[in-house]
Order: C-alpha cells, then structure tokens, then sequence
C-alpha cells in the first residue's frame, strides 16, 4: 500500500478532524470543538512552533497524523523535536503507515537541524514500543506530571 504524507494544510481540516475524534476515543479523552479549533490554530500560527503531518491513501483519504514541536534543551542550546501525538486508523496499521509517517518525521526534523526527536508513550503500549524500538533508542528518563492547583 502506497501513503503520501505531507504537512497538514487548511483543505484537511474535516478529516484530520475525524482522525482526532479517533485519537481521543482511544485514550477516552472528552473531545470538542473548541479543543479542535485551538489545535487547528497553533498548527497554522507558525510563531507557535507547533507541527502536523498527515498520511493519506492514493485516494486521498487521511488515515494518519502526526503532531510535533519544537522544544528547546536548555543544556545544548538549542532545540530538538518533540513528537505530541501520533494515530493511525486500526485498519491501517501494520501497512507501513507508521514507518512512512517517522520518515517524513525525521526529513522534517532534519530541515529544522533538530538533533534529534522525543516522544513518550503509555508503558503498556507494546505494539508501538515494538515499532519505536527498531527507530528509536529508548531513554532511561521517566516523566512526572504535577497538578497545578
């Protein structure tokens, strides 16, 4: 199977949308428009430094998405790429949807002179860590998350 994968552009908003939706019932998130609505934003405000890519069929319909970032490390002075979000339809995983998606990543990482990308992912999620293990190195930081109250 043949995917094309390119930067979201503003004709992409109803199925990038759907794929959304998608990506919050997995992880049983409340999803709304208003939610929506400030993701679209931050993708398109290019102060933000905020990033979506998107994987499509040869018919053109969307069956997958990225969401990136810059992150600055303080240590090296610069900044490095930071993977938010990552859903590909059931259907089409293990298509090579995935792998097509991380090597538009890193091209795209790559004209940003990022050293290098981060993501996390649920420690239960074997059948992405199995495909992150054959791209990526697994690091030995944990990640904490405060409340602000």
């Amino acid at each position: 199977m043949k995917f094309t994968v390119s930067e979201l552009n503003s004709n992409d908003r109803e199925q990038w949308e759907k794929l959304y939706y998608e990506y919050a019932d997995f992880y049983n998130m409340p999803m709304d428009t208003a939610i929506l609505d400030t993701i679209w934003s931050w993708i398109f405000d290019h102060n933000n430094k905020f990033f979506a890519l998107i994987a499509k069929i040869e018919a053109g319909d969307a069956v997958g998405f990225m969401h990136c970032r810059e992150m600055p490390s303080p240590l090296r002075g610069s900044v490095l790429g930071f993977l938010d979000d990552l859903y590909v339809k059931p259907e089409y995983r293990g298509t090579g949807c995935v792998q097509e998606l991380y090597q538009a990543l890193n091209r795209f990482g790559k004209d940003r002179d990022w050293p290098f990308i981060r993501w996390i992912t649920a420690e239960d999620n074997y059948r992405g860590r199995a495909s992150y293990d054959k791209i990526a190195e697994k690091t030995h930081w944990l990640t904490y998350q405060m409340p602000v109250e």
